[in-house]
């Protein structure tokens, strides 16, 4: 037993050997199949029952701060393309990327500021409520309304800054009701004040649910971050980073990182810490809304927003993960780590290190994730044998099985 404190300041003792699958036996201790959800006619029923009816996360607020402001979003797996807008109204508003005259694809990606867009094939012209201002040419058409031909809307709403979208034209709950409890107990964290962003995308040769199913677990963290994190999440007392909180919500979910407090850094890590946040800092405190169990020894949380979202919880920073599904193999995916805005070179200089650092931890999990496709592509193996640390991704598996099968 270890010693802990709640959140009121009361000690209380924390076991990093609790079976947190005691708490939710519905799941089951049994193999859970994986080879079989990997395929074509899977992913189609992932798409149809999922990807085009959940929210979905596709940015902040602070992309499209000004008015005109706008960036893209591709989602694959449904063949869309979302357009994200502020008007003049102050209102963040998404559209499906589409020309109404011959659905050409109005915006070719990227993010920028403009008044109006203007389709490259024939010269459309929208104003950034999408609203259609300019036809060329246009007394050679019939009965052509503008009003009528604006861009189609896409659901949109805000939490916290971030910004959501969903395909369905009428989603059955507002994002407030998809959120829950989890939206409820990450109100008050200051995602606000942390505005400095820096990311990564790529793809990965692998389905969407293993990339997923890398990121919530620590039980990896020794084997896979030997050189990047030697010491940060583990120590005797707590070897193969158990978590120190755990909490499954009907679709969504949060891990609590153990922080070792006797981790030793490195000369170039220290001075880092020094000025910054980074992976390796250890136990820095604790901002409204993280560390649900008062730990002292508390790293970050890291919360799974289904389907594909992750946001990670830290003190002084946060960063997030999207998993895009493209193919039944293949995964594009966008990491990126939000600080507070440097006042010094020496704290831009945390930052440089800090998201470099989490770069290569990122490196070392996205090969793991293509080993485990090739691996269950084999066909040698079908399912997971999971241990209790590894119960997000029996959760995952289960609520993505449960949509799938028309049972949500």
């Amino acid at each position: 037993m270890d010693v802990a404190v709640d959140g009121n300041g009361k000690r209380m003792e924390t076991d990093y050997g609790k079976r947190w699958t005691q708490d939710y036996p519905e799941l089951g201790t049994d193999p859970v199949p994986v080879a079989s959800r990997l395929t074509q006619e899977y992913f189609d029923r992932e798409r149809d029952t999922i990807f085009s009816k959940s929210w979905l996360n596709v940015g902040r607020e602070e992309q499209i701060a000004e008015t005109g402001d706008f960036f893209v979003q591709d989602i694959a797996v449904c063949k869309a393309s979302v357009l994200l807008v502020r008007g003049k109204d102050g209102e963040s508003r998404g559209f499906h990327n589409v020309c109404p005259h011959r659905a050409s694809k109005l915006v070719w990606g990227g993010s920028g500021c403009k008044r109006t867009f203007t389709c490259k094939f024939h010269g459309w012209t929208f104003d950034e409520s999408g609203q259609l201002v300019g036809v060329p040419d246009e007394d050679g058409f019939y009965c052509l309304d503008k009003s009528e031909n604006g861009l189609v809307r896409v659901a949109t709403e805000v939490w916290n800054g971030f910004i959501f979208v969903n395909l369905d034209p009428n989603p059955k709950e507002s994002l407030q009701e998809y959120l829950g409890e989890w939206g409820e107990r990450l109100a008050d964290y200051p995602f606000q004040g942390r505005t400095t962003c820096y990311a990564y995308q790529g793809e990965i040769n692998a389905n969407w649910k293993l990339c997923v199913s890398a990121f919530n677990e620590g039980y990896h963290v020794p084997f896979v971050h030997p050189m990047s994190a030697p010491e940060t999440f583990r120590s005797k007392k707590n070897l193969f980073c158990r978590p120190i909180w755990v909490k499954l919500y009907p679709r969504h979910q949060t891990y609590s990182f153990y922080a070792n407090p006797d981790s030793k850094m490195t000369a170039l890590e220290a001075l880092s810490a020094k000025y910054g946040p980074i992976v390796s800092s250890g136990p820095l405190g604790c901002p409204p809304g993280a560390n649900p169990a008062g730990d002292p020894d508390w790293a970050l949380d890291a919360n799974v927003v289904f389907p594909n979202f992750f946001v990670d919880v830290a003190n002084d920073w946060y960063f997030t993960y999207n998993f895009w599904p493209i193919a039944p193999d293949r995964t594009f995916y966008q990491v990126k780590s939000y600080f507070v805005p440097p006042k010094t070179a020496s704290e831009r200089f945390a930052h440089e290190y800090g998201r470099v650092l989490l770069r290569d931890v990122l490196l070392e999990d996205v090969e793991t994730i293509e080993h485990t496709q090739l691996g269950l592509a084999s066909g040698v193996r079908s399912h997971y044998i999971l241990q209790d640390s590894e119960i997000l991704i029996r959760h995952h598996l289960k609520t993505v099985e449960n949509h799938v099968e028309n049972r949500v």
